[in-house]
């Protein structure tokens, strides 16, 4: 059994963006990009998981080209290898193009044994869609925990894990293959250290592309040269009066006039 972890990269909500006119006018504001806070959680277990169970791990995100420095901090952290994925491949496409690309992706990836534990955040910090592990699941077919606060062990083909829900947690058991979203309770991430940093920023990291997976044309509508509504004549009036009554009163008047009450 191996471990796959799909991380993302976000900006970091630790640093205010320094917005210049252009940028604000443009709507492409510079940030600095960083692994999605939520994702160090499922990567720490699966780097957690690796040295209780032996299994080897991979990282994967989907990227512009050139992203990955989310994966190197993976890598910096303990992670075996690493996957980046081209978001060109998904035409851009929405929230199931991406599940499906990453599903296609999960199936080739070669890391010497097959996949079947997959992990991820429970959210991003920019869309916090909290769909594409869902669908990942859906396109893979597997069964889907969310919100996993400890992976308790791994035995005869099958995790067993405690889950948090409203009002309670409770202890389940599923066959692998299975796809799991963490909840931040489930561990504390590692700083990765300097040495692991060294030797990540060394590492040459493969790109899929749309030559490499076997995904179907991205269906998503894309809503272009819309029709803009004409805007409407809106006048402001002010009532006048000795007293409030007075002013309710005309209010009132001029509502009924126009049939809105």
């Amino acid at each position: 059994m191996n471990v796959a972890v799909l991380v993302k990269q976000t900006p970091d909500t630790a640093e205010l963006p320094k917005v210049t006119v252009a940028e604000a006018q443009s709507g492409e504001l510079q940030a600095t990009m960083v692994i999605n806070p939520w994702d160090e959680f499922a990567v720490e277990e699966a780097i957690d998981l690796s040295d209780r169970f032996g299994c080897e791990t991979v990282a994967i995100s989907m990227g512009r080209e050139g992203e990955t420095d989310a994966l190197k901090h993976a890598l910096a952290m303990g992670v075996d290898a690493a996957v980046h994925v081209d978001e060109r491949v998904i035409d851009g496409g929405d929230e199931w193009a991406t599940a499906e690309a990453l599903a296609a992706t999960l199936k080739m990836v070669d890391t010497g044994d097959q996949v079947e534990l997959v992990l991820a955040g429970k959210m991003s910090v920019d869309g916090n869609s909290s769909v594409i592990y869902a669908g990942v699941a859906c396109m893979l077919g597997w069964d889907l925990l969310v919100n996993v606060t400890r992976i308790v062990d791994i035995v005869d083909g099958k995790l067993i894990a405690e889950q948090a829900f409203e009002g309670g947690q409770e202890t389940v058991e599923v066959p692998l293959p299975v796809v799991i979203s963490v909840a931040k309770e489930i561990n504390e991430p590692r700083y990765p250290s300097f040495m692991g940093i060294r030797k990540a920023s060394r590492v040459t990291i493969p790109t899929l592309g749309s030559d490499d997976l076997e995904i179907r044309p991205s269906s998503t509508t894309r809503w272009t040269d819309l029709d803009k509504p004409e805007p409407e004549d809106v006048q402001v009036r002010i009532f006048d009066g000795a007293s409030v009554e007075e002013k309710v009163t005309q209010l009132a008047d001029a509502l009924m006039a126009e049939k809105v009450i």
